[in-house]
């Protein structure tokens, strides 16, 4: 009988690597514990966003730059949960089968843990600039009795940012090298 080239080998697993396969649905409730978390953060925004327009005409330009700030934040740490949610059960867990929907994100499209990992770092450090932006912002009164920064407090929070944006670098570069390291010599 001649073998069809569509047949696909079905490989029966034992029981061992069948266990150990299906353990990954063991992260489902971990993504929907963060699918609640991200109702939070919408629920967050709503609040700060109330609170900005209601107090809008009795704040000053500065209070309105940090509350917008903190929206932003919120955003941006709402994008990173996206990412980890989605781009994380992809990876790990089951096929989303979006292939061809309209609204698939663009980047899902050739996600991996390695995609996934430079992008997070990419995602916390705007989290960190933000941080940082609204403390140099808000930094009046630097080392003031009732000031919430200290100089020790402000130069840890740049070093820790420094110390994300070389992380991210090293994690792109690594990256890099192991995909130049895939590739066929020549290409």
């Amino acid at each position: 009988m001649p073998h069809d080239s569509h047949d696909v080998p079905s490989t029966k697993l034992g029981p061992l690597p069948t266990l150990i396969f299906a353990s990954r649905w063991l992260q489902l409730p971990l993504y929907l514990g963060l699918i609640v978390a991200q109702g939070v953060y919408v629920f967050l925004f709503m609040k700060e966003l109330w609170h900005l327009v209601h107090d809008a005409t009795g704040l000053t330009e500065q209070k309105i730059m940090l509350a917008v700030l903190g929206l932003i934040d919120v955003v941006m740490i709402s994008n990173l949960l996206v990412m980890v949610i989605v781009g994380g059960y992809e990876t790990f867990v089951s096929r989303l089968g979006l292939q061809g929907h309209p609204d698939q994100p663009e980047w899902l499209s050739h996600v991996n843990a390695s995609v996934l990992k430079v992008k997070l770092a990419m995602a916390i450090i705007g989290i960190s600039s933000i941080h940082l932006l609204k403390t140099f912002i808000d930094i009046s009164n630097l080392g003031a009795e009732g000031s919430k920064f200290t100089e020790a407090g402000v130069l840890w929070q740049t070093i820790i940012h420094m110390v994300f944006i070389l992380s991210a670098i090293g994690i792109a570069w690594t990256d890099k090298l192991m995909s130049q390291a895939g590739k066929p010599k020549g290409h």
